[in-house]
């Protein structure tokens, strides 16, 4: 039987679940519900003897995040393309069907995003099998969620006739239709033809690539190029820049689905959610009888309809008397919000923007290929972080213009440069940096390191650095 390519899309910033998700580190990479990460459940729903390996389509800032997560669950991708831009999914689809005509023209693509949940992944994988007969005879095939509220904020799917109760099979789709107000949305309801459309797609190659040239023919020429011209990148595939700008950026549903006649929608109700929003993750975890729900340190006393968060070991979060309210608290940063208001998240991240308020788009713990640091106090002239190095990892050979450091190990066995010496450096160690010398520190071990790094100096920005030479090749 011939296997299926998942594609994953994974370049999304999730900013309506800030302060968990941000443009630094979204939703996708984040174990949002249970211990695992919405990507690594992704990956392992859309695995097994029906799937062929995937096909990843990122950014350049989680492309070490993405291949990390990905080895953590056992997978091996056949690509990781990593995109100069964010185009939106059109430009993404057809550089990941250009791949695949090249290196497997029979193919079927499964274009799935990696930020969803969907609790039955043997349901799931059974829709994506009853699609395959469609798909392998020309259709492009989409799945459609049958809904169970009248919801605003998703697209919709109208079918030709009524979906049936029994096994998943395709069934014609007369339209794609933009995101209703509430009377539209109550009365799409009630008429029993209407689907969620939750932008999973099945097709050929073939396909796809027909659909493009008669669609969208003028995204083909840049698409090519900026794949013909692309790099191999330390595994990665990294597309050219140039002409990837010149795709136009524009959604998979524009460009093709809108106008195609050889749609067929697999319809799906097994349990589904994009969590597009904090009240969409409320939904979709653990309540109690009266409707709260919580995670971490996190306590409710006569609330309803609530949820409550602390992502901090030492930060107790408490309601009293709250009913429809969201509280998310962070080290850094607290949301609270009118459950009804969940969707305007967004607009409290372009505040902090205007702001410049660090906490719209970073966290303060920044991963980085070769591990992770976070600060844990900062002052004038000083900042002291924390330093979690992975085994075989190794920060760049670098110096700094404006900053002494003081590292000292707690953990594991250090491999530390300071200019022409090389030395082992082990726990309840430590060693100094001056400024301006020429340094490194690499964990040659099998476990990680954690050190303390104490900064001190005139200037502590991350871009006070100078790198002579990095193993994950980065400016």
């Amino acid at each position: 039987m011939m296997k299926i390519t998942p594609l994953l899309l994974c370049g999304g910033s999730g900013t309506r679940l800030w302060p968990l998700s941000r443009q630094s580190y979204p939703k996708q990479f984040v174990p949002l519900l249970g211990e695992g990460t919405l990507f690594q459940a992704t990956v392992a729903r859309l695995s097994g003897d029906a799937f062929a390996r995937p096909l990843v389509i990122t950014n350049a800032a989680f492309r070490f995040i993405v291949a990390e997560q990905m080895a953590e669950v056992g997978a091996d991708p056949r690509a990781i393309m990593i995109e100069p831009e964010g185009r939106n999914t059109a430009p993404a689809i057809l550089a990941a069907a250009l791949w695949l005509e090249a290196n497997d023209p029979d193919a079927l693509m499964l274009v799935a995003p990696s930020d969803h949940v969907v609790p039955d992944a043997e349901a799931f994988r059974a829709a994506v099998m009853a699609g395959g007969p469609a798909a392998r005879e020309g259709r492009l095939v989409t799945f459609g969620i049958t809904p169970d509220r009248p919801e605003t904020g998703y697209g919709y799917l109208e079918l030709d006739t009524m979906p049936g109760d029994g096994a998943p099979e395709p069934v014609a789709l007369r339209r794609f239709v933009e995101k209703p107000d509430r009377a539209t949305a109550e009365t799409m309801l009630a008429s029993g033809r209407y689907l969620w459309n939750a932008g999973i797609f099945l097709f050929s190659v073939k396909t796809i690539l027909e659909a493009f040239k008669t669609h969208q023919p003028d995204m083909i020429a840049p698409v090519r190029a900026a794949l013909d011209a692309g790099e191999a990148d330390l595994g990665f595939l990294r597309l050219a820049p140039e002409p990837w700008a010149e795709a136009d950026d524009t959604s998979i549903d524009y460009a093709v689905m809108e106008k195609a006649d050889n749609l067929s929608v697999v319809p799906y109700s097994d349990g589904w959610s994009d969590l597009g929003g904090w009240d969409a993750v409320w939904r979709a975890g653990e309540r109690d009888a009266r409707g709260v729900g919580l995670s971490g340190h996190a306590t409710a006393i006569d609330c309803d309809d609530t949820l409550l968060r602390s992502e901090d070991d030492a930060l107790e979060v408490v309601g009293i008397g709250l009913k429809d309210i969201i509280t998310v608290a962070m080290p850094d940063a607290v949301l609270v919000a009118d459950a009804s208001r969940a969707q305007d998240v967004k607009q409290a991240v372009a505040a902090l923007k205007r702001k410049k308020a660090k906490q719209a788009t970073e966290f303060r713990k920044d991963h980085r290929p070769w591990g992770w640091f976070e600060s844990l106090v900062a002052g004038e002239r000083f900042q002291v972080k924390r330093i979690h190095v992975h085994p075989g990892g190794a920060l760049s050979l670098q110096s700094h213009h404006h900053r002494a450091e003081h590292w000292v190990v707690v953990q594991g066995t250090a491999r530390v440069t300071i200019g022409d010496e090389v030395k082992l450096v082990a726990e309840n160690e430590s060693v100094y940096i001056p400024l301006g010398t020429v340094h490194r520190l690499e964990n040659p071990g099998k476990l990680p390191i954690v050190l303390i790094e104490v900064q001190t100096g005139s200037y502590l920005g991350e871009d006070d650095i100078i790198r002579y030479e990095d193993v994950y090749s980065r400016d």
